[in-house]
């Protein structure tokens, strides 16, 4: 079958199963539709037979929405022959060829290519036009805690900032972090400073605490007893020893004179 342009009834036309888009903008489709109330729709949509009933939506979706609220009973299409797969690709090219899918829409996006096309990040880079590492990055924002993709969604946070947050050990960390970033209005720049700031110290303190570990190992091993040793900033701490029988305080007072 070759493609066929067509006018059809717009209620035999049905979503688009593969739409990657989860949020559309009720002003800009108002707008669109009083557009196409004045000038009629310029483009056609593109649409598929359908298995079960009429058409499916390939391409266009705002613009059947927009048809839809501006009244229009009848609608032209581009009627094509497609698999699942090139009607999926084809809902995301167009989508992301508008630009203003946010990150979370995108990197689903791409998780429905490889879990029903079996897609490589190589193949859906080279399709996309992008490179391997940004699509591996973007499925990465998948692995972060819902509460932090809602923001990242709603703008709240960049891939940026969401890209730091992902190199914390735990969810409970991300999400304080989360509540820095939005209550101080943390640049990019300030986390990633802050971050290393933090992973420094931490880095510092570990080191300190092996040390206080050799030192009471050692102060153990020639007193014979258990040793518990703590030890501040400010070079004060506290030296305790332990023992359980009037012998072993005997012998711990003979050793220190």
């Amino acid at each position: 079958m070759t493609d066929q342009l067509k006018t059809v009834p717009i209620d035999l036309i049905s979503p688009n199963p593969f739409q990657p888009r989860l949020h559309f903008n009720t002003q800009e489709i108002a707008e669109l539709a009083q557009s196409i109330s004045e000038n009629g729709l310029i483009q056609p949509l593109i649409v598929r037979p359908s298995d079960i009933f009429g058409y499916e939506l390939v391409a266009g979706e705002r613009r059947l929405r927009a048809a839809k609220l501006a009244g229009l009973k009848e609608i032209d299409v581009l009627i094509k022959e497609m698999t699942d797969s090139d009607s999926m690709r084809q809902a995301i090219i167009e989508n992301l060829q508008r630009s203003d899918l946010n990150p979370i829409e995108e990197a689903k996006s791409y998780k429905q290519l490889i879990e029903r096309t079996q897609m490589t990040h190589e193949e859906i880079a080279s399709s996309m036009g992008k490179s391997r590492p940004y699509i591996s990055n973007s499925l990465r924002l998948l692995n972060l805690d819902y509460p932090l993709q809602e923001a990242l969604e709603a703008g709240q946070i960049s891939q940026g900032h969401a890209r730091l947050l992902l190199s914390l050990d735990s969810n409970q960390e991300q999400m304080n972090w989360l509540h820095k970033i939005t209550n101080d209005k943390l640049s990019v720049h300030q986390l990633e400073k802050a971050l290393k700031e933090q992973k420094e110290k931490r880095s510092k303190k570990k080191r300190k605490n092996i040390f206080i570990e050799e030192q009471e190992k050692q102060l153990s091993q020639s007193l014979g007893l258990k040793v518990d040793l703590t030890y501040s900033k400010e070079a004060k701490g506290k030296l305790t020893i332990n023992f359980s029988n009037q012998e072993d305080f005997h012998r711990l007072i003979n050793k220190l004179l």
